[in-house]
């Protein structure tokens, strides 16, 4: 056995010391443990020591590893949706909005007026009460005039006739005279009264229920058409600001409302098969003659040109623009 000079046991030094001195296949003195061998019983290593691991023999079943749970896949991230063309313009191409440009805010439709108070002829009526008769012939000849009827110009001349008939009734002088004249004023005030309320509804009639959703359709139509004009006569007056506007091509980023008008010299065959009465096969024949001959000048150059039906004429000249 080997000693430190502080009197340690040297496991390690008598450990080689045995495996150089044990003859090969025998067993080493001492029941000392080697490599490929199984400590005896009762062997305990020193403190600070480990016995090596004895060696796998060849043809031994591995231990299967286990297993190693699989990593949550990240969610993959969701594109971004494409814009969509604003509603009143043609369908535009599958270009419209790539690269992703933001869509251009587009000109504030201006708010419906609110409907007029609707005359009920109240005040049309009570005319007759409030002057004791006097502005019954006035009142039924208006009537008369709004709608037309030759049987209120007639009462109009009756309620005339009788006032006339009580001032110089009045203005004679006569007792007699004067009192009749006084009963005819006050039959005339009342009966002109209630005769004006009973034709009322004839001179003021109920409208008929509005539908807000159609008259809104129509003033948004009036109100794009507008903008068509407006971008119409900055084309004719300014080509180069109408070109830097991109009036008449859906299909690029813009800031400016043209109105729904399409340029047939500049736009993709996609927006012109777009227009009202046109086809894929008609905006390819106009795109080829236009890349072989040059631009357009007007609808009615391009309708012969290309041989396009003249019943579409009306249409195409109203969504249309030719800019050079």
């Amino acid at each position: 056995m080997s000693h430190h000079a502080d009197g340690q046991y040297d496991y390690g030094a008598d450990h080689a010391r045995l495996q150089s001195s044990t003859p090969s296949g025998g067993p080493p003195p001492g029941g000392m443990p080697v490599h490929g061998t199984t400590k005896p019983d009762g062997f305990t290593p020193p403190r600070g020591t480990s016995l090596p691991r004895p060696p796998v023999p060849p043809g031994a079943p591995v231990p299967p590893r286990p297993a190693v749970p699989p990593r949550p896949s990240a969610p993959r991230p969701v594109p971004p949706a494409r814009p969509v063309p604003p509603p009143g313009r043609p369908d535009a191409s599958p270009t419209w909005g790539s690269g992703g440009y933001p869509l251009p805010p587009l000109r504030p439709v201006p708010p419906l007026p609110p409907p007029p108070p609707e005359p009920n002829g109240v005040l049309w009526a009570i005319m007759p009460f409030l002057t004791l008769g006097f502005a019954s012939p006035v009142t039924f000849l208006y009537a008369a005039a709004k709608r037309g009827s030759w049987a209120h110009g007639a009462a109009a001349a009756g309620y005339g006739i009788g006032l006339v008939t009580v001032l110089a009734a009045l203005a004679s002088g006569n007792v007699l005279l004067v009192a009749l004249g006084t009963i005819l004023l006050l039959t005339l005030w009342p009966v002109g009264t209630a005769h004006a309320f009973a034709v009322r509804r004839q001179v003021y009639p109920r409208r008929a229920p509005r539908s807000h959703s159609n008259e809104n359709a129509v003033e948004y139509a009036k109100y794009r058409r507008n903008l068509r004009a407006d971008a119409r006569a900055i084309a004719a007056d300014d080509p180069a600001l109408a070109h830097e506007l991109r009036i008449g091509r859906p299909d690029v980023p813009r800031g400016y409302d043209d109105g729904g008008l399409v340029d047939a010299n500049h736009a993709p065959v996609e927006i012109i098969a777009a227009l009202p009465g046109m086809t894929g096969e008609l905006a390819e024949r106009v795109v080829a003659h236009r890349d072989e001959h040059g631009p357009f000048v007007s609808v009615e150059e391009m309708a012969v040109d290309c041989d396009l039906p003249p019943a579409i004429m009306p249409q195409l000249s109203e969504y249309t623009i030719f800019l050079p």
